[in-house]
């Protein structure tokens, strides 16, 4: 693990706002893609935005809860990749795309079978594995348990996963604490929102007034966990943190993270001894989450992104 050299400017030093600078200020690119819907062998659908830029390296994209390609950190990177040479595509999750999924069913932090699934669609749709793979928040998660669980069977050359819930109970119970509980109600609120509209469309299996629900743990225990086949959120959350599985990861892996995180506690990052040696672990003392912002027009964290990639 490095503590890296990161600073954040005078005025911006605090996580909040670091974590929210970007969401508001940060500027947004006109990126040119195209999209497509990919079939999934349970008649689902997951929306893929693809860059036309042409490049033999593929670069996947995964965003975190309740993200989309307009996410001020998706839309960053994809610029930044397109820049540096790479042809960036972008996943949505399950019903992020601003279209409503088919099945009484979302996603979840642990679900890597969509991302095995588009890794395989890349690949027949191009004749190329994607080179990489750069994730965020849930979707770091999501990408750190899939390269431990496939290990050196997994086909990446490079991965990198950015403000990552190793501990997605630790996360639940950080999200109820203080100034904290802002991003709580903002992601609640989304989700709550979309899972009404889902269900106005279809027949829900779990007979519950999402309303009720006022934190990730009743969230996840009512509706993640039974949707998603888990006995509960306990049992989701201890099959689905990625911090078991960073031991096993085989692809070199640049992992970036700020000890004052607002999602998480300061020991919910694992230790050194967790974790492999293909894992080059960032850790910063300052930068919120998806925040890393050195200056107005300066973010740090794509510029490591960036760099790592272009190592040999």
């Amino acid at each position: 693990m490095k503590v890296t050299d990161f600073k954040p400017p005078w005025w911006l030093r605090s996580p909040h706002l670091q974590t929210l600078w970007p969401v508001f200020f940060k500027k947004r690119h006109r990126l040119d893609l195209r999209t497509e819907q990919v079939e999934l062998d349970d008649g689902d659908f997951i929306d893929l935005c693809w860059s036309k830029k042409d490049s033999d390296r593929i670069v996947l994209v995964l965003h975190g809860l309740e993200g989309n390609i307009d996410s001020h950190y998706a839309n960053g990177i994809m610029f930044q990749l397109e820049a540096a040479g790479y042809r960036p595509v972008f996943m949505h999750f399950r019903g992020c795309s601003g279209r409503v999924n088919r099945l009484p069913r979302a996603y979840h932090s642990g679900e890597t079978g969509d991302v095995a699934r588009i890794v395989e669609h890349i690949k027949a749709t191009t004749d190329l594995y994607p080179y990489a793979a750069v994730a965020y928040s849930l979707g770091g998660n999501v990408l750190l348990k899939w390269l431990g669980e496939t290990a050196d069977k997994n086909i990446l050359k490079k991965a990198v996963a950015v403000s990552v819930p190793f501990r997605l109970g630790d996360a639940a119970k950080r999200l109820e604490s203080g100034f904290s509980k802002i991003y709580r109600d903002h992601l609640l609120v989304s989700l709550r929102k979309t899972y009404t509209e889902k269900f106005k469309k279809m027949t829900s299996p779990i007979d519950i007034d999402v309303k009720q629900l006022k934190s990730f743990w009743d969230y996840d225990d009512k509706v993640t966990a039974p949707l998603h086949g888990f006995a509960g959120a306990q049992d989701y959350y201890d099959r689905c943190s990625s911090r078991q599985f960073l031991k096993d990861i085989r692809v070199p892996t640049r992992i970036i993270h700020s000890s004052d995180d607002p999602f998480m506690f300061e020991d919910s990052k694992p230790e050194d001894i967790e974790l492999s040696d293909a894992v080059d672990f960032l850790l910063t003392k300052n930068g919120g989450h998806v925040g890393f912002v050195a200056n107005r027009s300066d973010y740090w964290c794509e510029r490591k992104i960036i760099e790592f990639l272009a190592e040999d």
